[in-house]
């Protein structure tokens, strides 16, 4: 029998493989080692196949569409509502050969190197910005142990924290070069993290679709090489509410009985991205607040609504014209409007 469709559980070692023909009948069911994998599927004809979207999952799509064949990716919450039994690799995969057979199902979009690449650069620019704001933490608390209080605001570590321990001579020797060294990791950090950030910019400068993002107000180069990057093909998407629901920008749903209920926004997709979004409508408020001249969209709903519920408003706003940009290639205009 011919193999059509193949559910893939990925592992780091040992691969569990599960395959069905065109009348959905189980013919293959095998485990399957990682150096093997690729010769494996070299030889087989091609077929759909289906993976979670997790570790190496963009990885082995792209080496199986080498090879000729169909890769689809799913999400890992897609897939378990298709787990009959127990949880184990057979079953897993099994489950996702089921689901990925599925005409409704929301697949994934593959990531090619590039961008994956640029993905790694935020990843660890965020892993740093998280370790250095735990290191000022960490540094303003101690301080205060011995009544030392440093001001709101990491600027103020670097800039309070010498002229402190100079006032204070009752500190002992040690405490001071404990300080000190903090100070120096707080600084080794605030380094890579700058250079991470001019990496960032270089390659959004480099690209159209994110120079053309960052034109829209509340989206930075940051934000606009983190959205190209993730978003890929815009089109795979039907429209603008669709990314802004992948992005966990809308209300969740509680509806029955013909009577709808929404509830607080859902926080579901890329937490990276949504705070990105979040913190650029943030800085756009405030832009708006400190003018004098307040008509339009936003100024009127800052007036009737608080200003977190204007805040997500304009961030999906802003996803939907990102939509709009890449999956139509338009230009960004301030006095765009719908005829």
């Amino acid at each position: 029998m011919k193999i059509t469709t193949i559910g893939i559980d990925l592992a780091k070692a040992v691969f569990q493989v599960h395959g069905v023909d065109s009348h959905g009948k189980t013919v293959l069911k095998k485990q399957i080692k990682r150096e093997q994998l690729p010769v494996f599927f070299a030889k087989l004809e091609p077929c759909l196949i289906g993976m979670e979207a997790c570790g190496s999952a963009h990885h082995w799509a792209r080496k199986f569409e080498e090879f000729g064949h169909t890769a689809r990716l799913i999400a890992p919450q897609f897939v378990k509502p298709y787990v009959k039994t127990n949880k184990n690799d057979a079953a897993d995969a099994e489950a996702i050969c089921e689901a990925v057979s599925r005409p409704n199902m929301r697949f994934v979009p593959i990531k090619n190197v590039e961008q994956q690449a640029v993905l790694s650069l935020h990843r660890v620019r965020q892993g740093f910005v998280k370790a250095r704001t735990a290191q000022a933490n960490q540094i303003r608390g101690l301080l205060s142990d011995f009544g030392l209080i440093i001001p709101i605001g990491i600027a103020n570590i670097a800039s309070r924290v010498p002229a402190l321990l100079e006032e204070a001579a009752h500190l002992p020797g040690s405490f001071r070069q404990l300080v000190a060294r903090m100070m120096d990791h707080l600084k080794e950090l605030d380094r890579h993290v700058g250079e991470l950030e001019l990496q960032i910019k270089a390659w959004h400068r480099s690209s159209d679709l994110s120079c053309r993002l960052e034109k829209v107000p509340g989206i930075g180069p940051i934000t606009a090489s983190a959205l190209v990057a993730t978003v890929g093909d815009a089109r795979n998407f039907k429209n603008g509410r669709q990314l802004a629901a992948w992005l966990g920008l809308v209300p969740r749903q509680h509806s029955t009985g013909g009577k709808s209920t929404l509830l607080g926004i859902s926080k579901r997709g890329d937490c990276h991205l949504r705070t990105l979004l979040v913190h650029g409508a943030r800085a756009v408020i405030r832009h708006v607040q400190g003018k004098p001249d307040r008509r339009g969209w936003l100024p009127s709903l800052l007036a009737r609504r608080h200003q977190n519920v204007a805040t997500v408003a304009l961030a999906n706003k802003n996803a939907r014209i990102v939509w709009a940009l890449l999956a139509h290639g338009r230009q960004y205009r301030s006095d765009y409007a719908v005829a």
